[in-house]
């Protein structure tokens, strides 16, 4: 029986598109790599964000020059671009209802802790979780399988208990990592053949038919 749902936040909870890829241009920018505007990024919301700009700076062993532009990114984003961002539809009313229920819900995001703790208060949404799980700023728990690992060992949770959703293939194969059924979202920033690769145990149109399949 599913009693824990680890939810992820960008592309599942809020869609932070805005501030997300301004901040990541104003960060290349900063670093001596502008990139036209025309070029579509909206793939790096989700994944692991240094690893994300050192592919648009197209290097694989400079990580000081990645470093640097994720400094910049945060150098923005964390004044402004962390704000612009909404909350997907019918969101806060399913939160509430899921814990109505009795369940027991977790973030589970790639973003810092730091980050994603300001912006779920700043939107109120943080106090339907019983925690709040990111990675750390110097890059520990990027990966999602790393950092659903460490939640369900800080929280003592059994992984057939458990239950994953988010819009990435990354959300997925963590999930599937740990022995936890996943759903995904396909409002996200997940393509369709990135979604059908990864396979999850089921998918949904809008966040509040989590209420329907957990009936």
């Amino acid at each position: 029986m599913i009693k824990n749902i680890l939810i992820d936040l960008d592309g599942t909870l809020t869609d932070p598109k805005v501030g997300i890829t301004t901040s990541a241009r104003y960060g290349l920018e900063k670093v001596g790599h502008p990139i036209s505007d025309e070029i579509n990024i909206d793939w790096i919301i989700g994944p692991p964000l240094k690893a994300s700009l050192a592919k648009l700076l197209n290097i694989e062993t400079d990580h000081i020059l990645a470093e640097q532009a994720l400094m910049a990114y945060r150098e923005r984003f964390a004044v402004k671009g962390l704000y612009e961002n909404h909350v997907f539809e019918g969101v806060a009313e399913t939160l509430a209802e899921l814990k109505r229920r009795g369940y027991r819900l977790f973030v589970a995001t790639a973003k810092p802790t730091v980050y994603a703790k300001q912006i779920l208060e700043h939107f109120d949404l943080a106090q339907y979780f019983t925690e709040i799980y990111g990675s750390e700023l110097n890059g520990d728990r990027t990966n999602k399988g790393e950092l659903i690992q460490y939640i369900l060992e800080q929280q003592h949770l059994k992984a057939e208990g458990c239950i994953m959703v988010g819009d990435r293939e990354y959300d997925i194969l963590g999930a599937r990592r740990n022995g936890i059924k996943s759903i995904a979202v396909t409002y996200g920033y997940g393509s369709a053949n990135e979604l059908q690769r990864a396979q999850p145990e089921y998918k949904i149109e809008n966040f509040d038919d989590l209420l329907d399949y957990l009936k």
